[in-house]
């Protein structure tokens, strides 16, 4: 499984959501976020962009490689 796909699924488990849950609020396809998931399919990047931009508006910060390697976590909320 690649880094992104690792983020996401991570990204998914820490606001519990399913697959299904994702692919309606990201409007990317059920099938296309199994495949990701799977290490199947390498996203588009605006796949890639829809699936991010949806999980951070959700509460998840992606954290870059740096050093400890990439990551999500629960963005602080104001």
């Amino acid at each position: 499984m690649n880094n992104f796909a690792s983020q996401v699924r991570g990204a998914r488990g820490l606001l519990n959501l399913t697959q299904q849950d994702l692919a309606d609020i990201s409007r990317v396809s059920l099938r296309t976020i199994v495949q990701l998931e799977r290490g199947e399919k390498q996203p588009s990047a605006s796949i890639a962009q829809a699936l991010k931009l949806s999980l951070e508006a959700a509460g998840v910060e992606f954290i870059p490689e740096n050093g400890g390697g990439p990551g999500v976590r629960l963005a602080k909320r104001p």
